[in-house]
């Protein structure tokens, strides 16, 4: 099977267009190396790329992506760890000065999990993973007579939370939070609006960005 026509196609455009009249920026990131003040956490969704909601330029962020965008609590067990590496290079190295966990509506391992149907169900890897969600659905609680969308909304921001919450269990991260050195946060992409609210560290309320 051959290299998808798509992608051949959105790198010529990508050649001819961005990278032409970046050019230079791109020839300076290669000299003096990538040096972003933020990293985001996202979900792998193909619909909530983290460089196009925020606009971002070449090197201005560092992006990881996982199914439903989680941080699993720190755990220096000697297994692999993707997200722990990446938040350990993030902060020794590049000396980011904000995390932001972004999440969004509509997540289909979020629901999955909620609904306990596949691919939680059915596969090892993703019902393992999505079992982080275990404490996050416990503050939500049960759905009852909730509607559903508005149940899978709850647990959607109630993740957001939990990685943050997860995020403080890393003792470097810990130390440069409480000092103020570095910077937490919590946003929701709404897929359909296209609105983006930001998370209020002490009332826990996202709050919708101004236009």
């Amino acid at each position: 099977m051959p290299f998808p026509q798509r992608l051949i196609d959105g790198y010529n455009a990508f050649r001819t267009g961005r990278l032409k009249a970046e050019q230079s920026r791109y020839r300076a990131l290669a000299e003096a190396g990538q040096s972003p003040l933020v990293m985001v956490i996202g979900c792998s969704d193909s619909r909530v790329s983290p460089e196009v909601i925020f606009d971002a330029r070449p090197g201005e962020l560092f992006v990881v992506r996982n199914v439903a965008n989680l941080v699993p609590p720190y755990a220096p067990d000697g297994t692999y760890h993707g997200v722990s590496a990446a938040l350990e290079f993030a902060v020794g190295v590049l000396k980011v000065k904000h995390i932001v966990i972004l999440g969004h509506a509509h997540c289909g391992g979020v629901r999955a999990f909620a609904e306990q149907t596949a691919p939680v169900s059915t596969t090892d890897f993703i019902g393992r993973w999505m079992s982080l969600l275990a404490p996050a659905a416990e503050k939500v609680g049960a759905r009852g007579g909730m509607e559903l969308a508005d149940y899978l909304a709850r647990m959607e921001k109630a993740a957001i939370a939990l990685s943050l919450d997860n995020l403080m269990t890393f003792p470097r991260i810990r130390m440069l939070s409480e000092r103020g050195e570095l910077a937490l946060h919590g946003a929701y992409f709404g897929v359909a609006t296209g609105q983006l609210s930001v998370r209020d560290s002490e009332s826990g309320l996202f709050n919708p960005i101004a236009v």
